[in-house]
């Protein structure tokens, strides 16, 4: 590291669970965003400000007004922008030195088996049931931790699901493909605001958890808010063997 980058992350070089070692394989690293939203736009920031050297982020929409009400990465004069150029735009001007790979598409299976293979951690910060299956289905074949967020009216929530790991349930083991969940949009139910920014900045948190090796990441724990009471709760979450993924 030069020492411009020594000054920039100090507050992370600081804690002794990090050092310049662990600064060093952020800035190695390559995290996989799927999802320009809510919850994908803090994730980003913080991503991006801690130095992790490639973003790659997957979305095929463009901003909308309303978009501004929750998600902070946006502004006005980005409205009909593809929400993956006004992204990249954003963490640009923060960080100048990560790598910032826009990919203005829906993130299918046939392009998650490609793009998933290289990615160090990937981030479901989608907000459809399809995705979401998709993507569990190319971290658990190419044996990628994901870190998966969820937010819906005052509701949110929080898992990691590593395939590396014997013990680790999947997303399907969770919320099976077969059961035919049905989708919630907050264009019809509404989202309180800091609600989707609490569990994206959980998920950058575990993502770079999960990067350098540090702490204890979500595996085997489902934490749900009520973000009316801001109470949490944390339910055990255990290897589903007849799981059509990864059983």
């Amino acid at each position: 590291m030069n020492d411009t980058q020594l000054l920039r992350y100090a507050r992370h070089i600081q804690l002794a669970e990090m050092d310049i070692e662990g600064q060093e394989k952020l800035m190695s690293a390559h995290a996989l965003i799927i999802g320009a939203g809510g919850l994908g736009a803090p994730a980003a920031i913080y991503l991006a400000a801690s130095g992790v050297g490639r973003i790659t982020i997957v979305d095929d929409d463009r901003v909308a007004l309303s978009n501004l009400q929750r998600q902070i990465i946006f502004g006005t004069d980005d409205i009909e922008r593809l929400k993956v150029d006004a992204t990249k735009a954003a963490l640009s001007r923060l960080n100048s030195e990560v790598v910032i790979v826009p990919v203005a598409q829906r993130a299918d299976d046939t392009w998650l088996m490609a793009h998933c293979v290289d990615a160090d951690v990937v981030l479901d910060c989608s907000d459809n049931f399809v995705t979401r299956h998709a993507v569990n289905r190319a971290c658990v074949a190419l044996q990628k931790p994901l870190v998966s967020g969820a937010a819906i009216r005052f509701d949110g929530q929080i898992s990691v699901f590593d395939a590396r790991l014997s013990v680790s349930p999947c997303y399907a083991c969770l919320f099976a493909a077969e059961q035919n969940f049905v989708d919630e949009s907050c264009s019809t139910l509404g989202v309180f605001a800091p609600l989707v920014g609490i569990i994206g900045a959980m998920q950058a948190a575990e993502a770079l958890k999960i990067i350098v090796g540090i702490g204890e990441p979500l595996v085997g724990k489902l934490l749900t808010l009520d973000a009316r009471l801001m109470q949490w709760q944390t339910w055990q979450l255990t290897r589903n063997p007849h799981c059509s993924v990864c059983g």
